[in-house]
């Protein structure tokens, strides 16, 4: 699925948190927001996910205005998968997966015939199916995050939106997400804080900084020293890492 994002803006209290973005996601891709805290990066995935509508501008989905769909026809082609998940019933994971299958029944808890494959497919891939019977309170961080992918997931959406999506997790369970979003062969957009994962893991990048788009494109041509001064404030050299023959950010202290 093409996301097209023309000319977004969003805000609250007459301030503008998201400024006249545009960017464009062809079919399949994988999309790396990047920016630092308050540069509007969530706030830009609540309105491409449908949780915000825009002040101005629009979302497009194949040609469709994101926002025009009625909720339901928006949850089965785009999915969030939030950084901070958290609810106060007693759920098992099986039931959090679940979830995501309202868009298709419209109503919950799924039934064995109504979307059981669709259900045992997602929790295989977000590998949680182990955890199917755990209860959600009793989960780390990082397993709350596969189970949020599974639920995702289980949407069977083309559009998959991912905020902080390895906040929680350690290197090796970060770089396993990241292996698996990539071989989803969905639309993907997601923010992210590490910049050597954006770059190893994302066809293109986006970087935000006051709500405004100040560099997009392949990562080899957003990510440089001067952009990373610009928008950070970090002095650091950006190179290509002579092993893994990508690019790798060095800074200095």
């Amino acid at each position: 699925m093409r996301v097209d994002v023309r000319a977004v803006s969003w805000g609250v209290g007459g301030r503008r948190i998201v400024d006249g973005v545009s960017l464009t996601c062809e079919p399949g891709t994988v999309t790396g927001l990047l920016g630092p805290n308050g540069s509007g990066k969530t706030s830009l995935l609540h309105v491409l996910s449908g949780l915000r509508a825009p002040a101005e501008g629009a979302v497009l989905v194949d040609g469709r205005d994101l926002h025009a769909m009625d909720a339901r026809t928006r949850a089965r082609r785009v999915a969030l998968v939030e950084q901070h998940a958290s609810t106060d019933l007693d759920l098992s994971v099986r039931e959090v997966v679940e979830l995501g299958r309202i868009p298709h029944r419209g109503r919950w808890p799924a039934g064995a015939a109504e979307g059981g494959e669709a259900i045992e497919a997602a929790m295989r891939i977000g590998r949680v199916a182990e955890l199917a019977g755990r209860r959600w309170q009793t989960l780390s961080g990082g397993e709350r995050q596969r189970a949020q992918l599974a639920r995702a997931l289980a949407q069977e959406p083309a559009t998959l939106i991912l905020d902080e999506p390895t906040n929680h997790l350690d290197l090796g369970h970060q770089l396993d997400f990241m292996r698996t979003v990539r071989g989803l062969g969905l639309t993907t957009i997601a923010a992210l804080h590490d910049l050597d994962l954006a770059a190893a893991f994302c066809d293109r990048l986006v970087v935000l900084n006051a709500g405004r788009v100040v560099a997009q494109g392949p990562a080899a041509d957003v990510l440089t020293s001067q952009l990373v001064a610009d928008v950070y404030g970090v002095t650091a050299h950006v190179e290509r890492h002579h092993r893994a023959d990508r690019l790798h950010v060095v800074w200095e202290r």
